[in-house]
């Protein structure tokens, strides 16, 4: 088993918490989680790459280990989380990398595309989306609060923090639910249920629109910078449908997109195979 560390680097202040493994001279691939989870849905896909690749998988602000500051300090927004991990690249000398982007990860790594594209060696994307046709109708009752932030639609999100639909993330669309651990259920229930998690998420639900404002921008550095990218993508995702995937083909046409029968967290049903990609993509 290769040595996973886990360290906290300060950025500004706020304690970013993060797992790394692999020598430090090899090539680095930087891993970014989405909601509900953290840096621990990437546990089995260290240990599969750790002996080609440099890996770092930080929990993003408000995730995980990492510090969640009052909302009165830190505004939760994908522009402020994508600054901090900005930061938090350069801290750790990720000068130029791969970046693994799934769910939240997504804007918050093509932000930091968009920003930096020198710094961006190749995309891989599971269930991360750019582009309006990926998002399904399972976004209506969060669109409804982009348009409407009224008090009614806020408290309509919690839905989605409940312990019972945290499980059904994990658990829709794929085959064998035996083939899923309960630990990761357990462990992110247990982080959306600290003091104040529930309004943080609920103002992250809100901010979400200004990553589809942004899908143009996206679209844009593909096409005038064509990282090269690997979709890695769960076809049966009740969030992120495989049109998403298909999408990147519109302004990357050598994007590699591979669909995994399985739903929004692949990789813990498709780790292996999912490895395999991308070994394959990132040794070309």
């Amino acid at each position: 088993m290769t040595a996973i560390t886990y360290r906290s680097a300060d950025v500004n202040g706020l304690k970013v918490f993060y797992r790394e493994a692999g020598a430090s001279t090899a090539p680095k691939l930087l891993l970014l989680h989405g909601f509900p989870t953290a840096g621990h849905m990437f546990r089995d896909l260290i240990q599969l790459l750790a002996d080609r690749f440099h890996l770092i998988a930080p929990d993003l602000p408000g995730f995980g280990q990492t510090d969640m500051p009052a909302r009165s300090v830190f505004k939760y927004t994908f522009d402020n989380i994508a600054n901090v991990i900005d930061r938090f690249t350069e801290l750790v000398g990720f000068d130029r990398f791969a970046v693994y982007v799934f769910d939240y990860g997504a804007p918050t790594g093509f932000r930091l595309a968009a920003m930096h594209p020198e710094r961006i060696a190749a995309i891989i994307s599971q269930n991360g989306n750019a582009y309006e046709e990926g998002l399904s109708e399972g976004w209506n009752p969060i669109r409804a609060y982009w348009q409407d932030p009224s008090r009614a639609n806020r408290e309509a999100l919690r839905q989605f923090l409940a312990p019972q639909t945290t499980r059904w993330q994990y658990i829709h669309g794929v085959t064998d639910e035996a083939t899923v651990s309960p630990d990761g259920i357990a462990l992110d229930n247990f982080y959306l249920a600290r003091p104040g998690a529930d309004e943080v998420q609920l103002d992250l639900f809100g901010d979400y629109k200004s990553n589809v404002a942004l899908y143009p921008t996206f679209q844009q550095y593909f096409r005038t910078h064509q990282p090269p990218l690997l979709a890695v993508w769960g076809k049966n995702d009740p969030f992120f449908l495989p049109a998403g995937a298909e999408a990147f083909k519109r302004d990357l046409p050598n994007a590699d997109i591979h669909f995994f029968n399985t739903g929004h967290f692949a990789l813990e049903t498709h780790a292996e195979e999912i490895a395999t990609a991308i070994r394959d993509f990132l040794r070309r």
